[in-house]
């Protein structure tokens, strides 16, 4: 297999983004071998999955399971808010971002009741005002929330989130895509009764699926509920259960085994507290080497989360995102451009196969291109 991996030629690049991310050789390789949907050991292989991420996620793993879901990470977004929320069920949204907006969207594309509570692209999600609303608003069922909103980096105040939700008697669906093993989280803790996340974010996977990890005694209630046939949560739990790791459709073989791959790495560095204090590091460094070359984060320190980072534009005519993009291409990193109106920015993500002195060598390529700085 070493031969094998030394074989793999590396990316022309690395990817500095929010996922889809670079990846290991060895992740890659994975995907060189067929399965069928149909094998006893590949159904075994979505059942150890299934039970390493309940695992991961709660303290209390026997009440809480596991669903996978084909599809880009929106797609188990839409799965959740479609296939959870009754007829007469009422969704209340916290935003601060592009990601809080796209689930009041799918809410509203599947015609939910839905209340949309946004902070701003520059704050966090105000849990002041959302004990303001549920105090008087005794119709709303469900509340919804983004971990990490990739729009700017922030991450958001979830635990004091899940308190108010929970002293109200809601159910609380936590958007972690961006966030989830690569940040520590205890859902069963917390009282989360929906986490969604994907394969190709923190856990260092490639695209073709998401997944959900639900509480049971929620889930349970969610028979006959969705609005969708193939993103249909429950009976795509139900099915997993009676098939032993048996999905209804066809399922993204190759991704599921790099998936599984990722999954062993994860464990081999350390779980999810080693990979957060790598991210955190590769972050700080990233920080502290931008603003010696007076390039400014847009978020304060005590909001920002170590998953990707927003610098604002440096204060020149002559900048051009385009340019500033195509020449740190060619340093050998693609970055992010800004998704906020409320100032210019781009992004440079730490998430991913991105290590100590990958952070360095970008900084050394940033440097050398600081052409608004020499003309």
């Amino acid at each position: 297999m070493t031969t094998t991996m030394n074989q793999f030629p590396d990316n022309p690049y690395l990817l500095l983004t929010p996922g889809p991310l670079s990846t290991s050789k060895k992740v890659k390789a994975a995907m060189l071998r067929d399965w069928c949907t149909w094998d006893q050991d590949y159904n075994q292989l979505v059942q150890s999955i299934r039970s390493r991420l309940v695992t991961m996620a709660s303290s209390k793993p026997d009440d809480y399971t596991t669903v996978l879901m084909q599809g880009s990470g929106t797609f188990s977004v839409e799965s959740v808010i479609g296939s959870v929320i009754p007829k007469e069920g009422k969704l209340l949204v916290l935003a601060n971002g592009a990601y809080g907006k796209r689930i009041a969207q799918i809410a509203e594309v599947l015609g939910i009741y839905s209340i949309v509570l946004d902070a701003g692209e520059t704050k966090p999600v105000n849990v002041k005002q959302l004990e303001e609303v549920l105090k008087v608003d005794s119709s709303i069922t469900h509340v919804a929330v983004v971990h990490v909103e990739t729009t700017t980096g922030m991450m958001n105040p979830i635990a004091d989130v899940a308190r108010v939700s929970k002293q109200y008697g809601k159910t609380l669906i936590l958007d972690a895509m961006s966030s989830f093993g690569g940040i520590p989280i205890d859902i069963a803790e917390l009282d989360i009764d929906y986490l969604i996340s994907s394969a190709n974010k923190c856990i260092q996977g490639v695209p073709g699926f998401g997944f959900i990890i639900a509480r049971k005694e929620s889930l349970l209630k969610c028979k006959g509920l969705a609005r969708s046939l193939s993103l249909d949560l429950y009976d795509q739990w139900e099915t997993m259960e009676q098939g032993k790791g048996k999905w209804r459709y066809t399922s993204p073989t190759h991704t599921v085994r790099a998936f599984d791959q990722a999954l062993q790495e994860l464990e081999e560095e350390g779980g999810v507290t080693c990979r957060f204090e790598r991210f955190t590091r590769n972050q700080q460094t990233l920080v502290a080497g931008m603003q010696r070359m007076g390039l400014q984060p847009l978020l304060p320190t005590d909001l920002q989360s170590p998953i990707i980072t927003s610098f604002l534009y440096p204060d020149s005519p002559v900048f051009s995102f385009d340019e500033f993009y195509a020449r740190i291409k060619q340093e050998g990193f693609v970055i992010y451009p800004g998704k906020i109106t409320a100032a210019a920015t781009f992004r440079i993500g730490n998430i991913g196969d991105i290590h100590g002195p990958d952070i360095e060598r970008l900084l050394q390529g940033i440097e050398r291109q600081l052409f608004w700085k020499t003309t």
